[in-house]
């Protein structure tokens, strides 16, 4: 397995080491072991699997609020995604930037996205299946999410006119989102 930096601190892309054989592939795409010399989490008390049925589905930028935040390990197992993440960790050198990698099922990559960051992507394919590890329970009422196409970011999502959901739509942009947080910690700005 190799660990890869990303322009975010703390995030990480894994590729697995492929070993192929005329019956198809063998690959090991987490181990204990390796993700602990890493410094990474080796703790995943959920899994889930999710499934889009149409190319340029798009779903997020999700995170959940403190104190139950969460990291993730994302892979796609069928298909291929436009996988992306925003640093809203505000000590960080990258806060309010965002990065992106295509994760597939013929690249085996998976990505890391530590506490702290906004993850969401954008299907390339048909009949995608997403699989995430995930280091903390879901607690309903504390998922959040920030626009797609917030423009202060402007994520240069690669399929046009995706396919949303309501709440997807409705999230705030990043700048209403940090607004709302120095309110509730009593701080402000103009």
């Amino acid at each position: 397995m190799n660990f890869l930096e990303t322009p975010i601190p703390g995030a990480m892309v894994i590729e697995a080491d492929r070993h192929e054989d005329d019956r198809g592939f063998f690959a090991r795409v987490y181990c204990e072991q390796a993700f602990r010399q890493a410094g990474l989490p080796v703790t995943w008390p959920q899994s889930s699997s999710v499934w889009n049925r149409r190319k340029g589905t798009l779903r997020g930028l999700h995170f959940q609020e403190a104190p139950h935040q969460e990291a993730k390990l994302v892979r796609c197992a069928v298909g291929r995604i436009f996988d992306v993440i925003v640093d809203l960790r505000s000590g960080s050198p990258t806060y309010r930037h965002w990065w992106g990698v295509e994760l597939s099922r013929e690249n085996l990559r998976t990505l890391f996205v530590p506490v702290g960051l906004a993850h969401g992507y954008q299907t390339l394919v048909d009949d995608s299946e997403i699989h995430y590890m995930i280091s903390a329970l879901h607690v309903p009422g504390v998922a959040r999410g920030i626009r797609w196409d917030d423009a202060d970011l402007g994520i240069p999502w690669p399929q046009g006119d995706p396919v949303l959901s309501e709440q997807d739509r409705a999230w705030p942009d990043l700048g209403a989102w940090h607004a709302d947080k120095l309110r509730e910690k009593g701080e402000h700005h103009d």
